[in-house]
């Protein structure tokens, strides 16, 4: 940690301008060298990574040619990427990722959850659709890990488990990529119902920074999925979700994926560095806030934010009755003068 600079990016709750709650937050931020350049609190804090494993989890795949083998493209490896929002495009494609494989909603590991999209919510109501498999966030994740077990002759029933060749690969490369042992990582089981692992913030910030810079440096794999996630970034997330602005926004410079529990990951492969963070409570309230305040404090987004990622800084609070009675914001004591 020596030379690195410490940053504070904690998020306060308020009400009659009355600090009501705050949520501590964690980071670590890594430079081109793959050192630590910025931290905030516990830079080495051990967490579940989540869905922000999904960028590397899609490599041993690729890598193998069977997702080139069932004529795939950047859409199929967007939506292996995402944490959607359960909209119809994500939902159909989903189903057309399983098709193409002889497999059907049922064979999914994931079970069914209400959308994570506001549209996605209101048109399944509209249509009078059940929530099914297909609508949980990681359906895509699911389908390409069925199609790697299916392209591979590996048996696609408990595809999800630690102990299969498809979880293993993922770890494998989740190890290369953050130089953390599969040996030394807690393994546990995410809400989706696939094998998660455990690492340190630093570690996950160091993946995405050699990710990102293997993109820039136009390595195959890692440059493909940047390339299908910024052409089809609504794919991503969805119509109101924060990667998805944040990539359009940025134009792409920045690739950032949401995880649970207040985990989140991003790389500007431009400048070479990652970012994690980990807010301490899990709240989704204060991460997005958490991450925008990071990034701006690193130079990858400037102090005054374009409209549409403003939006997300300052988070209104209100009563039963619709009016505005507080917010969630950056806490006041680490805004620049």
């Amino acid at each position: 940690m020596q030379g690195a600079r410490e940053i504070s990016v904690d998020v306060e709750v308020t009400r009659a301008d009355v600090i009501e709650s705050r949520h501590r937050v964690h980071a670590a931020v890594i430079g081109d060298d793959d050192s630590l350049t910025d931290f905030a609190r516990e830079s080495g804090l051990v967490t579940m990574w989540r869905s922000c494993s999904k960028l590397f989890q899609v490599l041993p795949f690729l890598a193998s040619g069977g997702f080139d083998q069932l004529g795939w493209g950047s859409e199929q490896l967007a939506l292996s990427c995402a944490s959607h929002g359960g909209e119809p495009e994500h939902v159909a494609l989903a189903a057309r990722m399983l098709d193409s494989i002889g497999l059907e909603e049922g064979d999914l590991a994931c079970g069914p959850h209400e959308p994570l999209s506001a549209r996605g919510v209101k048109m399944a109501r509209e249509l009078g659709t059940p929530w099914t498999r297909l609508h949980n966030n990681c359906s895509g994740k699911h389908a390409s890990m069925l199609a790697r077990a299916f392209t591979a002759g590996w048996p696609t029933g408990g595809y999800e488990r630690a102990d299969h060749a498809v979880q293993r690969a993922c770890l494998d490369e989740v190890a290369s990529w953050s130089g953390v042992s599969t040996d030394d990582m807690p393994i546990g089981v995410d809400g989706c119902g696939v094998t998660v692992m455990a690492l340190p913030l630093d570690r996950m910030a160091l993946a995405y920074a050699r990710w990102g810079r293997a993109v820039e440096a136009a390595d195959e794999l890692p440059s493909r999925t940047a390339a299908a996630i910024r052409a089809h970034p609504h794919l991503l997330g969805g119509t109101d979700r924060f990667d998805t602005v944040l990539i359009e926004e940025t134009k792409g410079a920045i690739i950032s994926k949401v995880g649970a529990e207040g985990v989140h990951c991003a790389t500007v492969p431009a400048m070479g560095i990652g970012v994690a963070i980990k807010v301490e409570d899990g709240t989704i309230r204060a991460q997005h806030i958490a991450l925008l305040r990071v990034l701006q404090q690193v130079g990858a987004l400037p102090h005054v934010l374009p409209p549409r990622l403003a939006e997300w800084t300052h988070r209104a609070i209100r009563n039963t009755r619709g009016e505005i009675v507080g917010e969630v914001r950056a806490a006041m004591s680490q805004l620049p003068e």
